[in-house]
């Protein structure tokens, strides 16, 4: 080791399970950041404008694609106010979710959240703000100036109806609020994840106040890494730190969505959208399906395994069976789906059905006891009818189990999907 490696005292005294702990900490943050960059350099992004998306037609990984989504970067400060009109809809699922830097939900705006407004009018304020909200609009007050914006609306059996309120739906901002510049952080592609260069980028990260709890000293090993890869020695061990241990560790973490359990081969995590002292399910979270919403309003389960235990293979054949008192429709008031979608960027698998999806819509076909067996192959098995197959071919893949207004073992925690069985 070199003298001048020595002469970085601060870093040193951090075990290589900090430098770990420090990188997967702040990829969580930097994951918000890339996709913010993509936004609004790509995606024709405009603060406080509401980009109405056509099905299917997003960006980001793990979508939902049994709603129509629209999008927005909101910014609003202590004289300004967002003006939110959301149309009456009853009888489908609609929510519109606004996010932290951090990927912490910190408003829904649907009817469940307030039943006596479910709509009209809604004025989005930071929290404090002394601004002027006219009479019969319902104030929502959010803890941040800078926020991103899911609105989702269930596509259902009718999608023309389902677009048409969608464009219902209408932003407007009330002042003139100083936007923010985009924080020009590290940028990396989500199929190789960056090495010592992420606390490159630490400083301005950190320029968002993290929502949860006890980050502090988190946040303070970042900022003597940052310091002490200064010295072209000590970069070159942290990255080796980082490229080992913290790579090493994310990648052991993912399987489980960070402190989450694996039951019948599918995982659930342990909290999602509210993250608490959890970083690291919130950072396994971000990278693996972005812009998550709280447990209240959907339950995530990823299926990565059969029911050995072993991986699904790229062209292997899988069944899902579901007994006829067990069905998944009993878990969710909404509605409920599976998406396969690739095990790099976490994409949907491109097939000549452009079946991306199952869900109730899928003109499934029970069996004579009631019972439903969902088919997963690259191509259509001979038993299985056509509207219970997903096509997974051409990429490793994984599944993801969506259960939206979760009730019962669902919402409680006991309950799995049943195991994937391979033929």
């Amino acid at each position: 080791m070199t003298d001048t490696a020595l002469s970085s005292p601060t870093a040193l005294k951090l075990s290589d399970q900090q430098i770990s702990d420090a990188y997967i900490y702040l990829l969580g943050r930097l994951l918000i950041t890339r996709q913010q960059q993509v936004d609004f350099d790509s995606e024709g992004f405009v603060w406080n404008e509401l980009i109405h998306r056509k099905p299917g037609q997003v960006d980001w990984p793990n979508p939902n694609l049994d709603v129509a989504y629209s999008e927005a970067w909101v910014a609003i400060d202590e004289a300004s106010y967002l003006l939110v009109t959301v149309p009456k809809i009853e009888g489908r699922y609609y929510v519109v979710e606004f996010l932290d830097g951090w990927g912490e939900t910190v408003a829904n705006i649907n009817e469940r959240v307030y039943p006596d407004h479910p709509n009209g009018q809604f004025a989005v304020c930071l929290a404090g703000a002394n601004v002027n909200v006219p009479a019969g609009v319902q104030r929502v007050d959010v803890p941040v100036k800078t926020m991103r914006v899911l609105l989702r609306v269930e596509l259902g059996p009718n999608w023309d109806e389902a677009i048409a309120l969608q464009h219902q739906f209408k932003f407007e901002i009330q002042g003139s609020p100083k936007l923010p510049e985009i924080p020009r952080t590290v940028m990396f592609d989500m199929a190789g994840l960056p090495g010592v260069e992420v606390f490159d980028s630490a400083e301005l990260a950190l320029q968002e106040k993290d929502s949860g709890t006890n980050m502090e000293p988190l946040q303070a090993n970042v900022r003597a890494i940052a310091e002490a890869i200064k010295d072209p020695a000590e970069r070159a061990r942290i990255d080796q730190v980082v490229r080992q241990k913290g790579q090493g560790d994310f990648a052991a973490a993912a399987p489980i969505i960070g402190r989450g359990a694996i039951k019948n081969g599918w995982a659930r995590p342990a909290c999602c959208g509210h993250w608490g002292n959890d970083w690291l399910t919130r950072t396994t979270v971000n990278y693996g399906g972005i812009w998550a919403n709280v447990f209240e309003e959907v339950i995530y389960y990823r299926g990565a395994l059969d029911s050995t235990g072993a991986d699904l293979e790229a062209d292997g054949s899988y069944t899902l069976t579901f007994p006829a008192d067990d069905l998944p429709s009993k878990y969710a008031k909404y509605f409920w789906s599976v998406i396969a979608v690739d095990r790099s960027h976490r994409r949907v698998l491109p097939n000549p059905l452009n079946r991306f999806l199952l869900n109730k819509e899928s003109h499934l076909t029970y069996g004579e006891d009631g019972s439903l067996t969902l088919y997963f192959a690259p191509d259509q098995p001979a038993d299985a009818p056509e509207g219970n197959w997903l096509p997974t071919k051409g990429k490793p893949w994984s599944l993801t189990f969506r259960f939206y207004g979760p009730r019962g073992g669902v919402a409680d925690g006991s309950y799995y999907p049943p195991p994937l069985i391979k033929r």
